[in-house]
């Protein structure tokens, strides 16, 4: 079983809409959604949710009043002025340090586990998908999307499956990194603009520093073609790869708005070709 990790650097590159349509062109694969923070590919691929399980991350402090004998001491270490002087723990700006349920003589202190979000198992009409939803403002993304990997793996190695198409997180953080870890190979969907230039060498670092093979494309070529020739100069200096060219077709945005691939949308669309190849050269360097 190997994995693809999609990733893109910055949001709008076209990332999701070119998992939606390899993971058609793809055999019998396991989909994951690991952008957990807004996921968007069950907005394409509509998966029948099968199960529905609890993310349980990070920790927030309350006081039994029952035990408290109001010394003061949680008061005086809380550095992040969560407890007032009612003993009451304000949730918003308790950051889960443990400091004072660690240090509390009484034991008066609870920390329990927060309900930071969701995530699932479905069956999409492409083959099984995981995916996730993380709580609004709520934390520990890079440990939901670790999960998310974890299941896709299971699911894969239960059913024979060959490959998993990941979904990444876009940017360089911690969400990312949990995101390419083991990968066989990340492909990297970036456009001719400056920032889409900068974001994609950020990633390109990202992915060497973890060893993980990387793979370019570049979506929305010819709306600058000079920028697009830069980025591919770039991409063979760094020793990656440029997979392929998608240009830019109105058929991609339009097949999102209708919930289906580019390919079911209109398989004779401009876009279809160019990514027919990328998913072939894609293909030939995961084997």
């Amino acid at each position: 079983m190997k994995e693809l990790v999609v990733i893109s650097g910055k949001g709008g590159s076209g990332k999701t809409t070119m998992v939606a349509a390899m993971a058609q062109l793809s055999d019998n694969p396991v989909l994951c959604d690991a952008d957990v923070d807004a996921a968007d590919l069950h907005l394409i691929l509509s998966p029948g949710v099968i199960e529905t399980h609890d993310f349980m991350a990070g920790h927030t402090a309350s006081i039994n009043p029952e035990r408290c004998n109001e010394c003061g001491k949680c008061i005086e270490l809380c550095r992040w002025n969560a407890i007032s002087g009612d003993f009451v723990v304000d949730p918003v700006e308790c950051e889960g340090c443990g400091v004072c349920y660690y240090f509390c003589e009484q034991g008066a202190i609870e920390f329990p586990e927060n309900l930071s979000g969701h995530w699932y198992i479905s069956e999409s009409r492409f083959g099984p998908m995981v995916h996730a939803r993380l709580g609004v403002a709520e934390e520990n993304s890079g440990k939901l999307v670790t999960r998310v990997r974890q299941e896709g793996a299971k699911i894969a190695e239960a059913g024979s499956h060959d490959l998993v198409i990941t979904d990444g997180p876009p940017g360089t953080g911690c969400p990312v990194i949990a995101a390419i870890g083991g990968a066989a190979g990340v492909l990297i969907v970036t456009e001719p603009s400056v920032s889409g230039r900068h974001d994609m060498e950020r990633v390109i670092e990202v992915a060497r520093h973890f060893s993980v093979p990387a793979m370019v494309c570049i979506n929305k070529y010819d709306l600058n073609e000079a920028g697009a020739d830069d980025i591919q100069r770039l991409v063979k200096k760094n020793n990656v790869t440029c997979v392929g060219l998608v240009p830019f077709d109105p058929a991609m945005t339009k097949s999102m708005v209708q919930a289906k691939t580019l390919f079911e949308y209109d398989p004779h669309a401009p876009a279809c070709e160019a990514v027919r190849k990328v998913w072939e050269q894609v293909l030939n360097r995961l084997a």
